[in-house]
């Protein structure tokens, strides 16, 4: 073990060596910093596709941020395995003093954390974290009364009264780049050696287009339009940084800004609200619903073939690019939901499993909203019907026609359920539940 005392910083949701909070901390410590980031065999053993994508962006994000490090002298230290295993590892390699890293507030990532924190304990090394991903967490935004909101209305009227300029202000991490580590380039474990493989499809553009930002409000829901930034896996995996974005949103569109806000939000629940991380409804009431489940009828949903043209345009579109556009994915999750009473919990963890920008607490939220059981959710007699969704957001079909080409041929089949008769079905078995 080298003698020299170092501190290391643990990348997780935060790919980018600028305007990182944890990095910043780190390079200001006095001590020299190791960047490590750790493919966590607790998350990836558990991922059916060889060729999930999100594995192979996180790949390319290191590979960007090798680049910049080498060309310091220094490298990023890349690992597979257990977090607490690689930890022990980098304990015997290392003399740490310090581990620097950014908040991650799901179930999983708080009960490895602890573990992580405990087992540095027992080395004498302190465990320091930080807030990034978000710009307000936790107890940053309350009511008057002290209690977390539960409707995103009047919370993003106290975010927005409670930001100030400080809120988005950049760490200056560019400042203090030669204070990391000097050694050898340490080579990145390939995919392959950890059981994946690259799809080679392109990845979003992690810059946001102004001209797109301004018009926004009035494009966001047409899903034939690149109306949207799909921004989203870079804001998941922290390729940018969520100040930099707020800052450029605040000057273009307020409602992009309040996209950014509706994630603080959803985060801000799950912290308070830890229950709906735990496969539990909002509302505890909604965990009374009796789905009918019907296995057949949720593979129609996921291959894209209910009948239904723009519920199976969206359902294609994410099966083969990873992205759905997000009215859409109201209308498919209130579909599966209310059509088809299917559990939310279902439809959830399919997105989970195919979602590019892959976030649980929006994912979470998103869901449970469209199901009726969720903070700020549709009330649950709101029902969205698919024809009057497309004559509104696709009046022109050029979305369906993209997803769907067989749509006027012999091929494509027959409504799964009629609409009247679900909608009926599904206010009887939501008051049914809810009457209890």
């Amino acid at each position: 073990m080298p003698s020299v005392p170092v501190a290391i910083v643990w990348f997780r949701r935060d790919l980018r060596l600028k305007d990182n909070a944890a990095l910043y901390h780190a390079l200001k410590s006095g001590l020299p910093v190791i960047p490590v980031f750790i493919f966590d065999s607790n998350i990836l053993d558990q991922l059916e596709d060889k060729k999930d994508r999100r594995v192979e962006f996180i790949y390319r994000a290191l590979e960007e941020m090798q680049e910049r490090l080498v060309s310091l002298n220094s490298t990023l230290d890349v690992r597979y395995g257990e977090p607490v295993a690689v930890f022990r590892e980098l304990l015997k390699t290392y003399h740490i003093q310090q581990v620097f890293t950014n908040h991650d507030y799901e179930s999983y990532a708080l009960h490895r954390d602890n573990e992580v924190a405990q087992l540095l304990v027992e080395y004498g090394a302190g465990f320091q974290h930080f807030k990034d991903q978000v710009i307000f967490e936790k107890d940053e935004v309350l009511k008057d009364d002290g209690k977390p909101y539960c409707v995103f209305t009047p919370y993003s009227r106290k975010w927005k009264a409670t930001l100030q300029p400080f809120y988005l202000k950049a760490y200056p991490t560019e400042k203090y780049l030669g204070r990391f580590y000097q050694q050898a380039t340490k080579e990145i474990p390939s995919l392959v050696s950890m059981g994946f493989e690259a799809g080679g499809l392109p990845f979003p553009a992690k810059s946001l287009n102004t001209e797109l930002a301004r018009k926004y409000s009035v494009q966001r829901d047409f899903p034939a339009i690149e109306g949207t930034s799909k921004l989203g896996v870079h804001l998941r995996f922290g390729t940018i940084s969520i100040r930099q974005l707020a800052v450029k949103a605040k000057d273009l569109n307020e409602t992009f800004l309040n996209e950014l806000i509706w994630r603080d939000f959803y985060h801000m629940i799950l912290w308070h609200f830890p229950h709906v991380g735990l496969g539990k409804a909002f509302r505890p009431e909604y965990d009374s619903i009796r789905w009918r489940n019907n296995e057949m009828e949720f593979e129609a949903w996921c291959s894209g073939k209910t009948g239904y043209p723009i519920v199976d345009a969206g359902m294609r579109e994410l099966n083969a690019t990873g992205f759905m556009h997000n009215r859409v994915r109201m209308i498919v999750a209130s579909f599966l939901t209310k059509h088809l009473l299917i559990d939310w919990r279902w439809g959830e963890a399919y997105f989970a499993a195919k979602l590019l920008d892959y976030d649980f607490a929006a994912n979470n939220g998103g869901w449970q909203w469209a199901s009726g059981s969720g903070c700020d959710a549709a009330p649950y007699f709101r029902i969205f019907n698919p024809y009057l969704q497309t004559k509104k957001f696709d009046p022109d079909g050029r979305y369906i026609k993209k997803w769907v080409p067989e749509l006027d041929s012999f091929d494509y089949p027959a409504p799964i359920v009629d609409h009247e008769f679900a909608r009926k079905r599904c206010l009887e078995v939501y008051a049914a539940a809810l009457k209890k």
